[in-house]
């Protein structure tokens, strides 16, 4: 008789497991719970996207431990060097009392797989080796070792056979080689793999202007010239959002290279005096650390655009081996006539990334102020529309029908007069598509912002929310991996993994967009987006203990949630995925 379960939604393959959990977690929460919980999300935010790196997959989090599985025993201990690596160079920036070491099981073996778990001996093994490990260290299985060993950059040592728990063989152990209790060594890091183009990280240029309030001028300048890079298809150009994270931090270039995944860093700085600007940029080989340009450009304020433009050429000759001269020409854009419309501009985008009610409403009202001065201003109406998305997405709307009458007229005279800016094409389209529920048209004017840019992880991110809109769930998940590829350390990467969740859900792989909803909520624990879809993603996986505690969670977050008015704060689902939905978030206790 076949071992096989009879189930058709059970089956068995061979798998590497690794297991973790923080070593004395519970003394540390004993001693101060609330900064033990804070630090953990911390550590976990940095820690949980790597097994995505190493082509892994979440199985759970429950409170301090991880247990994920592999497809490849190598990959299962690269991501553990590299965690153990990443964790140690963490710890010795805290005091010694708060320090959070992980002890990593790792054990390949046969595994029990349904929709709402992963079990058997191979999970089993691997939580008991993990039991036995030291903190900051691997425990391996002698069949691990057997696979790896001479593969990774790492010395072992034979444990000899160890009776372990509740297991009824002994099994031979290997473990990492520790210099000492909490440095093991590890000589794996945690790299994003180069791109088959020149990759560069524009980082957020110095304010040397004395005056803490022109840093929104520092930033916007420098943002601008990330887009003019971005425009280049000959190079892959980081978004805004991940080179900002280093500002006002003290990080070596060879760091960010390797979290960025890219061979080139710019670097610079900007002084505003009066009617006079100086900007000041230099190249940098990331893996090196050397030099390979820098320049220093003296101008009169009005010429802004023109110092933009050619700091970008300035970089795109030196690093590119071939540029197409009609490209050069396309990046040419001079945004505004009027450089009060502009600063105003840069105003209001400083306040658009603050993610408050009151900043949201100081951004809409400086854009429409930029927009008084310069009617054609396409950024300026891309930007003010795309205030409205956030009042949907946040419950602030007051006026329904008005205001999605009013992100028509922004979203389209954005259009008229920047219908060759991929920016404002694929602001307009996500806001057209998800507050006014023009979909079609959304979707084309994305799909034209990515022909024009494929360097935009806005566009890429703002497609794959579309795609699940239009019934497209795998090529939604293409389109978040691009976005996350783009902007792989984005303040709101979750929402690329909360938009994974929901394309994995559509398409039927309840498991998995359990994984990536549980990814998501590590990262913001009281998101309503993650939080949702890990309810009926738990529900239709039959957790139905882990659908209630979600959906615990959810009502707590949005008390007046009800399944009658879910549809206020969803984009534009085909009826059946609504309905979808809707059974699910019911199946999992969310009232009619």
């Amino acid at each position: 008789m076949s071992d096989i379960p009879e189930n058709p939604k059970v089956f068995r393959r061979l798998a590497a497991i690794l297991a973790a959990d923080i070593a004395g977690y519970s003394a540390l929460m004993g001693a101060d719970e609330e900064a033990t919980v804070r630090d953990l999300k911390g550590h976990q935010a940095v820690v949980l996207p790597m097994i995505g790196t190493y082509g892994g997959r979440i199985i759970d989090t429950a409170g301090d431990g991880i247990l994920a599985e592999f497809p490849s025993v190598l990959g299962a201990v690269k991501c553990a060097l590299a965690i153990q690596k990443v964790m140690a160079e963490r710890n010795a920036a805290v005091d010694q009392a708060k320090r959070m070491q992980f002890r990593i099981g790792i054990n390949q073996g046969d595994i029990v797989v349904d929709h709402a778990r992963v079990y058997g001996d191979g999970v089993n093994v691997a939580a008991r080796l993990e039991n036995i490990a030291a903190p900051g260290g691997i425990c391996i299985s002698a069949k691990v070792h057997d696979e790896i060993n001479g593969r990774v950059d790492a010395e072992w040592k034979d444990l000899g056979l160890q009776s372990l728990k509740n297991i009824t063989q002994p099994v031979r152990v290997y473990q990492v080689h520790l210099v000492s209790r909490e440095a093991p060594v590890l000589v794996t890091k945690a790299s994003l793999t180069l791109p088959d183009k020149p990759s560069i990280a524009v980082l957020s240029f110095t304010n040397l202007s004395g005056d803490k309030e022109q840093e929104y001028f520092s930033d916007g300048v420098t943002e601008d010239i990330i887009t003019e890079l971005s425009r280049f298809s000959e190079l892959f150009v980081i978004a805004r959002n991940s080179s900002f994270q280093y500002k006002d931090k003290s990080v070596d270039v060879r760091q960010i290279g390797r979290e960025l995944g890219v061979r080139y860093v710019v670097e610079g700085s900007i002084r505003r005096a009066g009617d006079r600007v100086r900007i000041t940029a230099q190249l940098i080989e990331a893996a090196t650390g050397a030099h390979c340009w820098a320049d220093r450009y003296d101008r009169e304020l009005k010429d802004i655009f023109v110092v933009q433009d050619e700091v970008a050429r300035a970089i795109v000759v030196k690093i590119a081996g071939h540029v197409n001269l009609a490209e050069i020409e396309r990046a040419k854009r001079k945004p505004t006539e009027s450089l009060g419309a502009y600063d105003i501009y840069l105003r209001g985008v400083a306040n658009r990334y603050k993610f408050t009610r009151e900043a949201n409403e100081e951004a809409l009202r400086l854009f429409y102020k930029a927009i008084e001065l310069d009617s054609e201003y396409s950024a300026a109406c891309a930007a003010a529309a795309m205030c409205f998305n956030v009042r949907k997405a946040y419950g602030w709307i007051v006026n329904k029908d008005q205001e999605i009458a009013e992100v028509r007229r922004l979203a389209r005279q954005a259009v008229q007069s920047g219908r060759n800016d991929a920016t404002t094409l694929s602001l307009a389209g996500y806001v057209l598509a998800y507050v006014a529920g023009e979909l079609d048209e959304g979707v084309a004017l994305i799909d034209r912002a990515l022909a024009l840019n494929s360097n935009s992880a806005v566009a890429w991110r703002s497609s794959g929310w579309t795609r699940i809109w239009l019934g497209e769930p795998d090529l939604a998940v293409e389109h978040f991996a691009r976005a996350m590829r783009l902007s792989p350390v984005d303040p709101v990467f979750s929402n690329m993994q909360e938009g994974t969740a929901h394309a994995h859900f559509f398409a039927g792989r309840h498991s998995e967009a359990l994984s990536w909803a549980r990814m998501a909520l590590n990262e913001r624990p009281y998101s309503h987006t993650a939080l949702r879809i890990a309810a009926a993603s738990s529900a239709l996986a039959g957790s139905a203990e882990q659908a209630t505690t979600m959906m615990a969670r959810l009502r707590e977050r949005d008390p007046a949630l009800r399944v009658s008015n879910l549809h206020d704060i969803l984009g534009s689902y085909h009826p059946e995925h609504i309905t979808r939905y809707e059974n699910a978030l019911r199946k999992a206790g969310l009232p009619e």
